[in-house]
């Protein structure tokens, strides 16, 4: 089988690292990719959201399925325009990217599935915002409707830093026409974890679940990001609770989509807040999680692309998948000065001596070749050091002696990546 996956990131590239293991795949392509992907995959040089550009090279080369990494090109209708050229794909109509292309329309989707969730109000109109959070007071989240790089929550802490999130969001337009409107919410309290199923529009495969880390530095602190790391399993993720997650939360969502005529073909990532009331869904995202795919990739122990074309064909019903019981976990090594501005083009040695720690595999995010042939840094989050291991501590520690053999004085990461699984087996 030929096999086109589209984006250039970390996710992209443990995706690309699963599906070369296949023995069903002849070919794999990768649009944009990187220079990390460029050792398992052709890279071609269209833009993931190129969707004109995408489905003329998956005709041109016959490509039999494609699979779209980033939420963008969804929700431009990547998947509709392949579909209509009759070749086969692994992600949602763009009506179905909706669930996270619009976090408004999410949120009604939720609320007419009896999901648990926090409880919502939409709003087109800044005076009204304002007045709504007023009345309610904070501690409160304010988020932009449309896509906003995963940057568009302010989880408010103070009226005054709420107040500022509306005009920042609404009156001063920093993420564009994504704050045209606003989802105001209640803050849930409690701790995070992301779960994963493949949906083929009828029924859906649940995965495992994972915690990211989504602030820069160590300890929670400092802005959001796009995740410093990740791991998996994840201890507040029980298997009552997975079930629970699962038959509350997934399984509801994929039959309101269908019923409303947008039936969910891809892979749904529900991010969730336990509370001491249960689960409770903060969001749906419409592809993988990134850096939590790598960490399912890690410890998946099937083959992934007959999984995937089933979800594509609908045929999920007779499929299965097995997973390692070891634990997996990522780092993520990020350009100095991420999430802020960063200095691009510098040089990365010492890969082959941190992909030769055992357990080890460095997933490569924003990379390329310079002239000489070295990989240089191209995007603020770089590389992810990803370990698999008999436990979280042993996957930490082998992930961190691969950061450790790196020799690239521009990076960074975190140094506590899975604390909260550690602090809970203490």
């Amino acid at each position: 089988m030929k096999v086109l996956v589209v984006g250039g990131g970390g996710r992209e590239h443990a995706l690309c690292w699963k599906l070369a293991q296949s023995p069903l795949l002849s070919k794999l392509y990768c649009a944009p990719g990187n220079a990390g992907i460029a050792d398992v995959a052709e890279c071609v040089a269209v833009a993931a959201e190129d969707v004109a550009g995408m489905v003329a090279f998956a005709r041109d080369t016959a490509v039999d399925l494609v699979v779209v990494g980033p939420e963008g090109p969804l929700c431009l209708g990547l998947a509709d325009r392949l579909k209509a050229a009759g070749i086969k794909v692994f992600g949602p109509s763009e009506a179905a990217a909706r669930l996270e292309g619009s976090k408004g329309f999410m949120k009604d989707v939720v609320a007419k599935a009896g999901i648990p969730t926090a409880w919502y109000r939409r709003f087109t109109d800044m005076d009204a915002a304002k007045a709504f959070v007023r009345e309610k007071g904070a501690p409160i989240v304010v988020k932009t409707d449309g896509l906003a790089a995963g940057k568009g929550v302010v989880v408010a802490m103070t009226l005054d830093e709420a107040l500022k999130a509306i005009d920042d969001m609404m009156g001063a337009k920093v993420f564009g026409a994504a704050g045209d409107e606003l989802v105001i919410e209640e803050f849930l309290d409690g701790e995070e974890a992301s779960f994963f199923a493949l949906c083929d529009g009828k029924t859906a495969l649940p995965l495992v679940a994972a915690q990211d880390h989504k602030r820069v530095g160590d300890g929670d602190t400092g802005p959001n990001t796009g995740g410093m790391g990740a791991y998996s399993p994840a201890p507040v993720v029980t298997p009552d609770r997975e079930r629970e997650v699962f038959e509350r939360c997934i399984l509801p969502a994929v039959r309101t989509m269908a019923e409303q005529g947008a039936p969910f073909t891809g892979v749904l990532f529900a991010g969730l807040m336990f509370t001491k009331d249960g689960p409770k869904l903060l969001e749906f995202n419409v592809r993988f999680g990134d850096p939590e795919c790598q960490v399912l990739m890690a410890r998946m122990d099937s083959d992934l692309l007959p999984v995937l074309l089933a979800a594509a064909e609908g045929r999920l019903a007779e499929v299965s998948l097995d997973w390692r019981d070891e634990c997996a976990l990522v780092v993520v090594m990020a350009a100095a000065g991420y999430p802020g501005s960063y200095k691009k083009n510098t040089v990365i040695r010492g890969l082959a001596a941190a992909n030769a720690v055992e357990g080890v595999t460095v997933l490569h995010a924003g990379t390329a070749r310079n002239a000489a042939g070295e990989v240089i840094a191209t995007g603020g989050r770089v590389l992810g050091i990803t370990a698999i291991g008999p436990s979280v501590e042993e996957a930490r520690t082998r992930a961190y002696r691969a950061v450790d053999a790196l020799d690239w004085p521009d990076g960074f990461c975190r140094r506590d990546i899975a604390w909260r699984a550690l602090a809970r087996r203490s």
